[in-house]
């Protein structure tokens, strides 16, 4: 017999439950989704992201100051100020302490761990209870002025809540955020947590790191003076990525230990694929076999096939090549039946939060699937040749109501070097 422990909050007390061995062995350990935060461009919150994503409307602005006069890409998804103030949340003192993205992520996981309900106080639930947090590309003003800050902030929430499972640092570059709630996953299913905190985040909009992407040519660069079309995935005109910053969070949880203290469950991840390229610093296989095997091991981990699938919430970028890849490599998956799955980037809204790309775009795949709305893809005003026979939901988001069974999606996400990444999310269901 195993005992499993937990706080209950909404009762105010421990509850305890035993359960067989067999009920929570590795094959059978659930993995379900308990709360959701975000602090991003289009919003921060959870509620207020996910109207403006639904709404097809752009957060891509202009990037003000004389350090960008001169460069190539003047456009960047930026939190507002009006939105988010960090020094509301934390003291002077404190901020000269931590970077700005550990700052972001420390907000997103509180609204993750106040919806969560799961604040445990006892020493076996903070030692159940782990945290998997990525950055892909640390602010490249702080290796300039001071490294202090980065230091002391890569274990700032473990510390702050007090939990003592894994403890977990990934840097994948843009596959970071993926990977992070991907590893997560596999510490609840394997038994070393019953609860982790997992997500990315991204603050390195700077002149400094806009000036280096703009050297690899990566960047969005036709579209400074209008900033709101300037990130378009799968568009005939798209010609370059736009830069963001933020953070989100997911509490995932294994399902009996969520059950068992009332939580209320939001999603359910089913698997996770990974794959390398093996190909180029920066450019994906021309033959998309990285993206196909992180898309087919996922589906396998969940023991799938991709007639399951309903929704793919793609990479793309907004890059001509990188966005074609994937495009045929959806299609080559799916083998001549892509036009009834719908596909979509939220990139044109919020523009690419390198790091914290997969773990923002992981948590509107799970919302879409929660509650089945699928979100658009913006600034898809011509949809080349090759992807006309795609479901891409342009502009405007489409209603998700499969003919039977669960809505269930896959996540991609890709990382410079061919780091790959895919999330199998559902909605829960019994």
């Amino acid at each position: 017999m195993v005992l499993l422990r937990c706080r209950c909050v909404a009762f105010g007390r421990t509850q305890c439950r035993r359960l067989s061995s067999s009920a929570v062995s590795y094959s059978a350990r659930r993995v379900v989704i308990t709360g959701l935060g975000v602090v991003s461009p289009v919003g921060c919150s959870v509620a207020k992201a996910w109207t403006t994503i639904l709404s097809g409307t752009s957060a891509i602005g202009r990037l003000e100051g004389s350090g960008y006069e001169k460069l190539p890409c003047r456009v960047a998804g930026q939190i507002r100020g009006d939105e988010l103030d960090v020094g509301d949340y934390f003291g002077k003192s404190e901020l000269k302490t931590m970077a700005r993205a550990t700052a972001l992520a420390l907000i997103a996981a509180k609204e993750a761990l106040d919806g969560a309900k799961w604040t445990p106080e006892d020493v076996e639930s903070c030692q159940r209870t782990g945290v998997a947090i990525g950055m892909g590309m640390i602010d490249l003003m702080d290796v300039c002025e001071t490294n202090e800050a980065l230091k002391k902030g890569y274990n700032r929430l473990s510390i702050k809540y007090g939990f003592r499972g894994p403890n977990h640092s990934v840097s994948t570059a843009c596959a970071t955020g993926a990977h992070s709630i991907g590893d997560a996953f596999r510490f609840i299913r394997y038994g070393d947590a019953d609860v982790m905190v997992c997500g990315g985040a991204e603050a390195s909009i700077s002149p400094l790191g806009i000036a280096g992407f703009c050297r690899l040519r990566a960047l969005s660069t036709s579209f400074n003076e209008e900033p709101q079309k300037s990130s378009r995935p799968f568009d005939a005109a798209r010609e370059g990525f736009v830069m963001g910053e933020g953070s989100a969070i997911l509490v995932l949880e294994e399902l009996e230990h969520a059950k068992v203290r009332g939580a209320d469950i939001v999603g359910e991840i089913l698997g996770y694929g990974l794959s390398g390229d093996a190909s180029h610093l920066t450019a994906p296989r021309e033959d998309g076999t990285g993206a196909m095997l992180a898309m087919s091991r996922a589906l396998k981990d969940a023991h799938l096939s991709p007639k399951d699938i309903g929704y793919v919430n793609a990479h793309a970028t907004s890059t001509p090549i990188g966005d074609a890849i994937e495009a045929r490599s959806i299609r080559t998956l799916f083998n001549g039946t892509s036009e009834r799955v719908a596909v979509s980037s939220t990139k044109g809204a919020h523009g690419h939060l390198l790091g914290a790309a997969g773990n923002l775009e992981a948590l509107f795949t799970v919302l879409a699937c929660l509650k089945g709305k699928l979100p658009p893809t913006i600034n898809l005003e011509t949809i080349p040749e090759e992807m006309q026979d795609m479901n891409l939901v342009p502009n405007e988001a489409q209603d998700w109501n499969p003919s039977s069974g669960r809505r269930i999606a896959l996540k991609n996400s890709f990382g410079f070097g061919g780091t790959n990444a895919c999330l199998c999310i559902a909605e829960y269901k019994e």
